[in-house]
């Protein structure tokens, strides 16, 4: 009965909706499983914040050096064929950081696990920009909101595994075999694109129009995956909270961005593009200030909220954007926009380690605040017709 299900839904616009659904909840709890799991895996190598900031830069590059070669496949081969690549090497990578001995072997791990996100998010975004074209409404946040379901039902199967003291690598070993089986079953749905015939340029910057939203993806990725490295370590180190308080707060924030991402396709339709990336500018910013001023229990919980939801629908917006570029086909303009969008997962989290060093975390919290500022700048420099 559950095969005829499957065969009745394959080229089907509700199946391609289903499969791509099913590759955005793999990504989301594959890599907050692992984001839940950071700071046992920091103690169980025994490293200072900067030390362990500095592996951290492993897994931005290994995503950034291989975007221009994601790129390049994207207009050669089917997204569906990118997609199940990268979901199949971002699986089994997940299922090594709870074996590591030594910092080497993690940041070779690393490496390898930001390359296969960065194939894996984008043909899975553009896999999402080909269904989207298929339905009247608009359904672009409600992917990414799955993956933010995704991201919360992870951090708390991490909660239940950090409190009945399961090991890390029997928790990472579990999550990423269930997730190769979640591939194997929804592959068959997912949709088939013709490649670019546009030429491939090793590099495209983004054009005029689209070049304020990148930075405006910058800023985003750079806080949203702040809170996902080091959100966790700002609890234990600056409110000395207990292990169970610390991995509920990554809870709050993953609960923010996914409740923010369902009510999305919403809240455009009604309120436009540019009101609600100028709200979620200020809801940054207020947010990471409120944890600088008032480091104490509720109002850095308070702080998480105003992020998740500041964080929760840029990304897809910016992604939406993109693919509406008449200049560029839709991988290439995915690409392009991801190459600045992610320098903030390059440069700004791991750089969180060693002002917390210099200065404390604290202080890393109040440059991310500042950091906002320039979303709600640049946010204001977008025409009314967007």
């Amino acid at each position: 009965m559950i095969l005829d299900y499957f065969n009745n839904l394959r080229q089907s616009p509700k199946g391609y909706r289903l499969a791509t659904t099913a590759f955005f909840f793999i990504s989301g709890f594959g890599y907050s499983s692992w984001a839940s799991r950071i700071p046992a895996i920091k103690a169980q190598l025994h490293l200072s914040e900067a030390e362990f900031g500095a592996v951290l830069f492993a897994f931005p590059i290994g995503l950034m050096l291989t975007m221009p070669f994601t790129k390049r496949i994207l207009n050669l081969f089917s997204s569906r064929y990118c997609m199940l690549s990268g979901a199949v090497l971002f699986n089994i990578i997940l299922t090594l950081p709870g074996f590591v001995a030594y910092v080497w072997q993690l940041v070779l791990i690393l490496l390898i696990f930001g390359a296969s996100r960065n194939i894996l998010n984008l043909s899975m975004n553009a896999q999402a920009l080909e269904v989207q074209r298929l339905y009247p409404k608009s359904i672009m946040t409600t992917f990414h909101a799955i993956w933010s379901l995704a991201g919360f039902a992870g951090a708390g199967l991490g909660y239940v595994m950090v409190t009945q003291h399961i090991d890390p690598s029997f928790h990472l070993l579990g999550i990423g075999v269930a997730m190769l089986a979640v591939v194997s079953c929804f592959y068959p749905l997912t949709i088939e694109t013709e490649p670019s015939k546009e030429e491939s340029k090793f590099f495209s910057m983004p054009d005029k129009n689209l070049l304020k939203f990148a930075i405006i993806c910058f800023v985003s990725m750079a806080c949203e995956n702040t809170m996902y490295d080091w959100s966790g370590i700002y609890f234990q180190n600056v409110l000395h909270a207990s292990q169970k308080i610390t991995t509920a707060a990554f809870v709050f924030f993953m609960t923010a961005v996914t409740l923010g991402r369902f009510l999305g396709d919403y809240a455009v339709m009604r309120f436009g593009i540019k009101n609600i990336l100028f709200y979620s500018a200020i809801m940054i910013s207020v947010g990471f200030l409120i944890c600088f001023l008032l480091p104490f229990i509720i109002p850095t919980i308070i702080g998480f909220i105003l992020i998740g939801v500041g964080v929760s629908c840029t990304v897809p917006l910016v992604f939406s954007i993109a693919g509406r570029s008449k200049s560029l086909s839709s991988g290439s303009a995915l690409t392009s926009i991801s190459t600045i969008g992610y320098l903030g997962f390059l440069v700004v989290p791991p750089m969180v380690g060693f002002i917390s060093e210099a200065l404390s975390m604290k202080w890393a919290f109040l440059v991310m605040a500042l950091l906002g500022s320039v979303m709600i700048f640049m946010v204001n420099k977008i025409s009314e017709d967007n």
